[in-house]
Order: structure tokens, then sequence, then C-alpha cells
């Protein structure tokens, strides 16, 4: 029996409002994107989850504590962390 499809959320579309950051290898090896998180009280503090070009982060492919941490993230969105945004690296 094949395995069940991999879940993706995508809790932010990105936009234009949104800062390029870090990331994930998709179709070009070396493209990588993350949803960076900062902090909005410890500048330089944040959190970061790979994700595609558009923002949404593949949950199956993450740890536990960071699935926790990306639940988190998303709730206090504007209290703790500001607005996420997707960054494009190349390794």
């Amino acid at each position: 029996m094949p395995a069940p499809p991999m879940k993706t959320y995508a809790p932010f579309q990105a936009s234009a409002e949104f800062t390029a950051m870090n990331a994930i290898a998709l179709a070009n090896d070396t493209s990588r994107f993350v949803l960076r998180l900062e902090s909005l009280f410890d500048p330089g503090r944040g959190l970061a989850f790979p994700c595609d070009e558009h923002g949404q982060v593949t949950l199956d492919a993450l740890s536990e504590r960071a699935r926790r941490n990306y639940f988190y993230a998303r709730v206090v969105v504007g209290h703790e962390f500001a607005t996420p945004s997707v960054m494009r690296t190349d390794d």
C-alpha cells in the first residue's frame, strides 16, 4: 500500500509585504527557502522553518519539537513574533 500524501499547511500567503529569507531545496538544487519569524522582543532571535517559495511548510518533514514551535509561533504572530517572511538563499 502506498504511503499517504504528506500534509502541507500554508498559514500565510506570500505577498509583496513579505521579506525574502532562507530555505529548502526544490526543483533547483541550489534554491532553498525558509519561513522566518523574528522575535519582537529580542532582535536577531526568531524561528525558521523549511518551506517552499510560497511559504508552505511541510509539517510531516518537521520534528515533533519543530512542529510544536511552528504551531505556537503561528498563534503568537503580532504578540511575540513579527509577520513571517519567506527568504531564498543559495547553498
